[in-house]
């Protein structure tokens, strides 16, 4: 019979694989991360920026004015700064323990619940809604950091309940998300309520939730977007806007940006106009956030729209795929609402500039022009790629599994 290898039989075969026995913290990385995943990432990230040089100059020409003059590329190069900060988030962040980026998780979310907090009090108003804090060089938006935050720490909730099932961690997450619910609802943010609200849901259907529990919150959300329109004048506005476009004068604007969006995301064709060949974009009012798939849509065609959404739906089923052995809960669940997250914004963000929803002001996920989206984004990204770390050598190699038997 063939003898299990010894430990450092085994130790000597690893390092004699060249770069896999490289233990340097950026080897280990690089080894353990998921490949696939960061190069999606990497790949929606160039595309945005192209994406964001090509809707530069109508949003250029959108807020010069007699008293400022914006140059046609003024967006792209503050992205491509943008991207610079994010990228050294991202890897840092993907780098990090699972022990230490739940840590970092709680204590984000924690201030930035805080900071949201403050925002309708002290907050900078932007068009027409108060998001944002800090001076003007340094202003951030503390809705877009608490989700990745706020999911993991629900994550972390949830998974308690393996340890003492005597937890009400139901209703502990479900207090909390309220709460936070409650806070961008003031600034106002119809928007982020129903992305967090979603992935509450999601989190609980799969941590295995009472079948009881969910159809009674399945329910009762009929039951808050009915008591939302009624007494939230901001989501009666969006869906006034909507479903009766030009009634009594009301929802005009909205209505605008969504058939403006439409008519510009179809004018290119299947092919597009070709980069900087759009005149259609120069109608939407903001063309490189909120409707910067629309200038994807004229500028690159249809075709191009829609690898986007296939690179959108395979980083999401990686994810879940890769999370079907997962055998801690933590990580399971944060990785997973962390997805759905990221998923569900690409969703809305999509359906708003074609028009199947209303406009909400979702940003395109490292697609979209934006120092706050793209640097929270990151951060979530990195968690992501932490959590779903694994050592390829440890889980496919013979010897181990003999050593192990």
């Amino acid at each position: 019979m063939k003898q299990a290898a010894a430990p450092s039989s085994i130790v000597a075969r690893v390092k004699s694989r060249g770069g896999r026995g490289d233990r340097s913290p950026l080897g280990t990385w690089f080894f353990d991360i998921d490949r696939v995943l960061l190069l999606l990432t990497f790949f929606l990230i160039a595309i945005g920026l192209i994406a964001v040089a090509a809707a530069s100059p109508a949003s250029a020409v959108r807020y010069s004015g007699e008293h400022r003059h914006i140059a046609p590329l003024y967006y792209f190069w503050r992205q491509l700064v943008w991207i610079a900060v994010s990228l050294p988030v991202l890897i840092g962040v993907s780098m990090m323990p699972v022990a230490l980026a739940r840590r970092m998780a709680l204590v984000g979310a924690a201030a930035m619940t805080t900071a949201l907090a403050a925002t309708p009090f002290i907050g900078v108003t932007v068009n027409g809604a108060r998001r944002w804090l800090g001076p003007s060089l340094i202003q951030f938006q503390p809705s877009e950091f608490l989700k990745p935050f706020l999911i993991v720490t629900i994550a972390w909730l949830l998974s308690l309940k393996a340890k003492d099932q005597s937890l009400p961690t139901v209703i502990i997450t479900g207090a909390i998300t309220a709460l936070v619910a409650g806070l961008l609802m003031m600034q106002p943010d119809f928007g982020q309520t129903i992305i967090v609200c979603t992935c509450w849901m999601a989190l609980l259907m799969i941590a295995g939730t009472p079948t009881r529990v969910m159809v009674g919150l399945i329910a009762a959300a009929p039951v808050g977007l009915a008591t939302a329109y009624l007494f939230y004048g901001t989501a009666r506005a969006r869906i006034d806007a909507f479903l009766f476009p030009g009634v009594d004068g009301e929802g005009a604007g909205d209505h605008f940006q969504t058939n403006a969006a439409h008519s510009t995301l179809v004018h290119g064709g299947w092919t597009g106009t070709g980069p900087g060949g759009g005149s259609a974009k120069f109608g939407l009012p903001e063309a490189h956030t909120d409707y910067i798939y629309s200038v994807i849509g004229e500028e690159f065609g249809l075709i191009a729209c829609a690898v986007i959404a296939v690179v959108f739906l395979a980083i999401v089923v990686r994810v879940f795929v890769k999370l079907l052995d997962e055998q801690d809960e933590f990580k399971l669940l944060a990785a997973a609402g962390l997805a759905v997250q990221f998923g569900a914004q690409a969703l809305v963000s999509m359906a708003v500039n074609t028009g199947l929803a209303p406009s909400k002001g979702m940003t395109l996920p490292f697609i979209s022009y934006g120092g706050s989206s793209m640097i929270a984004l990151s951060v979530g990204m990195g968690m992501l790629l932490a959590f779903t770390r694994r050592n390829p050598f440890l889980t496919r190699s013979p010897y181990v599994v003999r050593w192990g038997a």
